[in-house]
């Protein structure tokens, strides 16, 4: 009885066992598709004939009808499992194919094995797939069977399949540069993988920088499925051909939660939609599964992100060819189309990005930058090309131009580069180049006397190829030579940075060395020794700072008047003379210093000489009180959704009335006029009672009105400042008047549901809710929905969010041009925003939100 017990026991426990690993194991293969993508799949080799030529599969980003597709599958001799190859032609979701579209090829078959087989694309054709099944004496009409009974299922896979290749191929040459560099030459993978990152249009953490080297690369390279951004130019060459706006796949895929709220690229969701879409395919004979082709050269490199099952249900691989329709060449840019590149320059690279297919697959091949005079070569008759090559690593294209041709060009010359995309040539963008030529350097004028020994001047010099400079140095007149710190401060010009601090007056050569030249451009130049001199010092009545002009100004430590101490605050030079703000912090002598009392200032130099200056205060400058403020709003038609709770903030299509009061003069000068600017002067008008926007109200008071839209211009935003400026020109102090923030447009939320939350939300709402949710026209979210913020100039936020901490909040990237924005679910009418002007006010927005079913 006691062993029948057991073994009862014992038997139970293996059946609790063996449903735990069978639960493990449904939960595991319910999620296929979060597994990735590392699994080695089958060799197949395909080129493409069009019009004589032929190119390998990496080289070619579309079909079109008469292409002679050629096929081989690359199976190895101890293949135990024959495999069955059908190519297939699509036409759309709702057009099933012809059976005649249907190639089937015997890869086991020794003439398919040795030469592969030949494929024309049909007229009509749009998508173009490959299927590879276990043969099972019946496959052929069975894969035939299914895909012409759902071909809108391989419509959306052959183009889910091909939008994941293209951000894979632009992943993984990310990933294998940051490797590679961060093995070879750890002390440049900041500055490489920052080029890299804009040349892929990868999503770069800048806190990996932070890190010990150690740590930088695999930091860089951690959360995958984020790094891939958006690639409007990919996304281009697979929208899909069903009803409906092209890119609505890609949106809706890349708002997904996998997708992590829709700033990354759709590649993740098109690999999760694709397994969805290919399941529902699925019999009991055959199960289908993507193979991602990541072509080099002639070959298909397969990955798989599932085993394949040779038994049943068997895998079908599901494989992805180029779309039958005209794709767009690159949108290739340079990074600035300003610059001027030196041509002589050895390694040169060409700053160009907005394409990260040409830098990420083969599909954009046989470069060459093609040089001719500025003019245009139809009129000079001379023009060369040089190869090129896209190297994602430096930011551009990397130029093989060493040695130039005996024909080379001078002076203004253009560069355009010129590529095949596919079978096709595309130009690409225009760069301006210089050659090395040995010229004449001008300096500028207003550094003509600028060198003064003692100390470090900046000098400006020019020449037509002043890209081309390679080193700069000076040259005493003992011959002693070293070399100076230099930046190019504009396409032609130089600013070097000239140490005199130990040098004698007298005669100086600075050596300009350029690319590919032997010797150096010489410029004569000529230092002086100067003293401190005093021309004048300026101070106004009731002011404790004042202005002290002269040369070898920065020879002073102090200036005393009255009794007051003036300590240097800011040096300046302008008009080859010093300027030297100085400021006091003793109590101000009133009487000392009214206006017109005559005043001497005694300067104190470095080496304790004393210098007199005889000078007069000048009168006081004018001084305003600001008395109220009021914002008004503005006259637009469109009802303001978005609530400041700043007072401080000021829309910018609103209108601030202020009012003034003088303090200095007693009374308000009708000529007097009131400039208001932003915080860091980009910005600033003058108010006056001659342009309408000054209103006297008394002889003190004046009623001020400013319409920032109008007066500052759609760009303006951040705090403002006013002051006074009198009708001499004499200008008051900087006063804080308002924060200028500009506001979007938001026109409503419109949130669906999810099929599911749909079905859930069904069964549950009430005739209560239903009466809620359509008073005037508007609803609450409800769980499960996808929601998006719809408006005008939506880059004007910084976040939104559904509570007022922010919790989940959805934070605006740089660069977003969308008039659409994916937000989590409102929990009522109300959504919580912070303006991109002012990121540290939580504002409220009350919008119309509507909910649909999908």
């Amino acid at each position: 009885m006691l062993l029948r017990e057991s073994v009862w026991k014992l038997s139970k426990l293996r059946a609790a066992v063996l449903l735990l690993l069978l639960v493990s194991a449904c939960a595991i293969s319910a999620r296929p598709e979060t597994a990735a993508f590392d699994l080695i799949g089958p060799k197949v080799d395909v080129r493409v004939q069009r019009g004589g030529k032929t190119l390998p599969i990496a080289e070619v980003p579309n079909l079109q009808a008469g292409d002679r597709v050629w096929v081989h599958p690359d199976l190895p001799d101890s293949q135990s499992v024959r495999y069955l190859m059908v190519i297939v032609f699509l036409r759309g979701a709702t057009n099933p194919p012809p059976e005649n579209w249907f190639t089937r090829v015997e890869t086991w078959n020794k003439t398919v094995r040795q030469e592969g087989v030949y494929v024309a694309v049909p007229n009509e054709a749009e998508e173009a797939i490959v299927l590879l099944a276990p043969e099972t004496g019946g496959a052929f009409n069975t894969l035939r069977v299914a895909v012409r009974g759902k071909p809108g299922a391989f419509v959306r896979a052959t183009q889910d399949l091909l939008q994941a290749s293209l951000d894979r191929a632009r992943l993984d040459k990310y990933l294998d540069a940051v490797r590679e560099t961060s093995a070879s030459d750890p002390d440049q993978l900041k500055a490489k993988t920052t080029l890299l990152a804009r040349s892929l249009n990868i999503r770069l953490d800048q806190q990996c920088f932070d890190k010990p080297t150690a740590q930088q690369a695999p930091c860089l390279t951690q959360n995958t499925d984020q790094l891939v951004l958006d690639d409007a130019h990919s996304q281009n060459m697979v929208a899909t051909l069903t009803t409906g706006a092209p890119t609505d796949l890609l949106a809706h895929l890349s708002s997904t939660p996998t997708a992590r709220g829709g700033y990354y690229s759709p590649y993740i969701g098109a690999v999760v939609d694709v397994v969805r879409i290919l399941g529902t395919a699925h019999s009991a004979q055959y199960q289908y599964i993507p193979a991602l082709a990541l072509p080099k050269h002639d070959e298909l490199n397969l990955k798989l992100n599932n085993p394949p099952s040779f038994r049943n249900p068997k895998s079908v691989l599901v494989i992805g060819l180029p779309p039958v329709r005209p794709t767009l060449p690159p949108p290739l840019r340079a990074v600035d189309a300003a610059q001027i590149s030196c041509l002589s320059k050895p390694d040169l690279v060409l700053t160009a990005d907005g394409a990260p297919l040409v830098y990420a697959t083969e599909m954009a091949h046989n470069f060459v930058l093609h040089v001719e005079n500025g003019s245009g070569e139809k009129q000079s008759g001379a023009g060369f090309d040089l190869p090129a090559k896209p190297d994602p690593a430096r930011g551009g294209i990397a130029i093989e131009n060493h040695p130039l041709p005996a024909s080379a060009l001078d002076g203004e010359i253009t560069g355009v580069l010129r590529g095949n995309w596919g079978f096709g040539q595309f130009d690409g963008p225009h760069f301006r180049l210089r050659i090395s030529r040995a010229g004449q350097w001008t300096v500028a004028s207003k550094d003509a006397s600028a060198l003064i020994v003692g100390r470090e001047d900046t000098l400006h010099i020019k020449s037509y190829d002043a890209s081309c400079v390679s080193e700069v140095m000076i040259r005493d007149e003992a011959g002693k030579q070293a070399s100076v710190e230099w930046k190019a401060a504009k396409p032609d010009e130089l600013e070097v940075k000239v140490p005199l601090q130990n040098a004698s007056a007298g005669s100086l050569k600075m050596l300009v060395k350029k690319f590919g030249l032997h010797d150096a451009d010489e410029i004569p130049l000529h230092t002086y020794a100067e003293a401190s001199r005093l021309d004048s010092f300026s101070i106004h009545a009731n002011d404790s700072d004042g202005v002290l002009k002269g040369t070898r100004l920065d020879e002073v430590t102090s200036l005393e008047v009255n009794g007051m101490t003036f300590n240097p605050e800011n040096l300046s030079r302008a008009n080859q003379q010093d300027e030297l703000r100085l400021v006091s912090h003793d109590p101000l002598v009133t009487a000392a210093f009214d206006t017109g009392v005559p005043i001497v200032a005694r300067v104190t130099l470095m080496d304790g000489r004393t210098l007199d200056l005889n000078a007069f205060v000048e009168p006081p400058r004018p001084k305003l009180a600001l008395l109220s403020k009021n914002v008004q709003a503005g006259a637009s038609d469109i009802p303001p959704m978005i609530h400041l709770r700043n007072p401080e903030e000021l829309p910018q299509d609103a209108r601030l009335n202020f009012f003034l009061k003088s303090q200095l003069p007693e009374a308000f000068p009708p000529n007097e006029k009131v400039e208001v600017a932003t915080a860091d002067d980009a910005f600033h008008v003058l108010l006056s009672v001659k342009d309408g926007n000054l209103t006297l109200q008394d002889s003190k008071t004046v009623f001020a009105v400013l319409d920032p839209m109008k007066l500052l211009g759609p760009s303006a935003f951040g705090p403002l400042k006013f002051r006074p400026i009198g009708s001499d020109g004499v200008e008051g102090d900087w006063q804080p008047l308002m924060n200028l923030v500009r506001v979007p447009e938001l026109k409503g939320v419109h949130c669906v549901l999810s099929a599911k939350a749909a079905e859930t939300n069904a069964t549950e709402i009430n005739a209560t809710e239903k009466a809620q949710s359509s008073e005037k026209g508007t609803s609450s979210a409800k769980t499960g929905e996808n929601c998006m913020l719809t408006g005008d100039k939506l880059f004007l936020l910084d976040a939104v969010s559904a509570d007022p901490d922010f919790t989940g909040a959805v934070t605006v990237p740089d660069g977003f041009v969308d008039a659409a924005l994916s937000i989590p679910s409102p929990k009522g009418k109300t959504l919580y925003i912070k303006l991109r002007d002012d990121p540290a006010t939580v504002n409220t927005a009350v919008v119309p939100i509507l909910s649909s079913q999908p």
